[in-house]
C-alpha cells in the first residue's frame, strides 16, 4: 500500500483531507427541496463504493506495508471491530449533523458540530497520551469553546423568526459532535499493534459500520423527521426529479467523504496528537466554502513531527 511519506506528500495529504472533509456537505445543496434522509442513502453508497476503489488502487500499489486484501484476510476479527464501531458512531453523528445543518444551515451547524468534535476528540487524546504544551493546548480548545458560544448567539440575534427552530439544530450539532470526537480514539485502536490493518482496510471496516447502522437510523429519521419535516416514503427517492443526476451527486458525496476519511487514517496511524488536526482542517475548510479565506497551512516542524512518529513505529 502506498502511504505518506515525505513532507510536500503529507502536506498534500492533509489539505485534501481538509477540503474533502469540510466540503462534502455541500453536495446535498446541489439538490434543492430534495430531504437529507433521502440524499443520505446515496452519500451511503458513494462511502462504500470508494472505500473499495481506494483499497484496490492506493492500498495495492506500492510497497508499505501489507496490500489491502492481505490486511483483510490476516488481520484478527477482535482488531476490526472497534473500526467497525467507530463507523456506527460516526454515521449517527452524521446523520444528526446532516440534521442539523438541514435545519440551522451549514454555517452554523457545522463550525458547532465539528468544533465539540475538536474539544472532545482532543480532550480524549490528551487524556489517553499526553503530549505536547498542555498550556497551549487547552488554550487552543478554550477559544474553541468561545467561538462555539458565539456562534449560536449570532445566529439567534439574526434569525428572528426562525429561532426555535435554529436553536434546534444547534442543539443537534452539539449531539453530533460528542458523538463525533469518539469514534476516533476506536479507529486508531484498530491500527494500533504490530499486526493491525493499514488505513486502507480500516476504511472498508470503518465504511462496513456505517452502512450496517443506516437502514435502521435513516429509515427511523423518515418517519420521525427531527427536522420538523413530513413523514418520507422510499417511493421518493425512486422518483427525484431529476433521478440520474440527483443520485450522482450523494454518491459523490460519499466519496469525497471516504476519501476524506481515508486520507485521516492514513495520516493518523499511530498518532493520536493528530486528532486534533483531524477536525481542525476541517472547520478551517468552512472558511474557504463559505468566505474564501485561505486556512493557516501546517508547518513543516508539524508535518516532520508527524514524520519521525512514523519512522520510530516502523523501526
Amino acid at each position: 500500500m502506498i502511504q505518506p511519506e515525505s513532507y510536500l506528500v503529507v502536506l498534500i495529504c492533509i489539505i485534501l483531507r481538509m477540503l474533502c472533509w469540510g466540503s462534502w456537505a455541500n453536495t446535498a445543496k446541489l439538490r434543492p427541496g430534495y430531504r437529507f434522509q433521502l440524499f443520505y442513502w446515496d452519500n451511503t453508497r458513494g462511502l462504500f463504493l470508494a472505500s473499495i476503489a481506494w483499497g484496490m488502487t492506493l492500498g495495492t500499489l506500492g510497497g508499505s506495508g501489507r496490500t489491502f486484501l492481505d490486511d483483510l484476510l490476516h488481520a484478527p476479527a477482535n482488531q476490526l471491530l472497534p473500526a467497525f464501531a467507530g463507523g456506527i458512531i460516526f454515521n449517527v453523528a452524521t446523520l444528526l449533523l446532516v440534521t442539523a445543518i438541514d435545519i440551522a444551515g451549514l454555517a452554523v451547524a457545522f463550525p458547532v458540530g465539528i468544533g465539540i468534535a475538536l474539544v472532545v476528540g482532543e480532550v480524549s487524546s490528551y487524556a489517553i497520551t499526553p503530549a505536547g504544551n498542555s498550556w497551549m493546548l487547552f488554550g487552543v480548545v478554550a477559544l474553541v469553546l468561545g467561538a462555539i458560544a458565539f456562534d449560536p448567539m449570532a445566529c439567534h440575534l439574526r434569525e428572528k423568526e426562525r429561532r426555535s427552530a435554529s436553536m434546534r439544530g444547534v442543539v443537534l450539532s452539539l449531539g453530533a459532535g460528542i458523538l463525533m470526537g469518539t469514534f476516533h480514539p476506536l479507529v486508531a485502536k484498530s491500527m494500533a499493534g504490530e499486526n493491525a490493518p493499514g488505513p486502507y482496510a480500516i476504511s472498508l471496516i470503518f465504511a462496513l459500520g456505517v452502512i450496517a447502522c443506516s437502514p435502521p437510523m435513516n429509515y427511523l429519521l423518515m418517519q420521525e423527521p427531527l427536522d420538523g419535516g413530513p413523514r418520507l416514503s422510499m417511493a421518493k427517492f425512486t422518483t427525484a426529479p431529476s433521478p440520474r443526476r440527483w443520485h450522482l451527486w450523494g454518491i459523490l458525496g460519499g466519496a469525497i467523504s471516504c476519501t476524506g476519511a481515508v486520507l485521516n487514517f492514513a495520516l493518523a496511524r499511530g498518532a493520536a496528537p493528530l486528532d486534533a488536526i483531524q477536525f481542525a482542517t476541517a472547520a478551517a475548510a468552512i472558511s474557504v466554502t463559505r468566505h474564501g479565506a485561505l486556512p493557516s497551512m501546517p508547518t513543516q516542524v508539524e508535518v516532520e513531527s508527524f514524520l519521525s512518529v512514523q519512522q520510530e513505529l516502523a523501526l
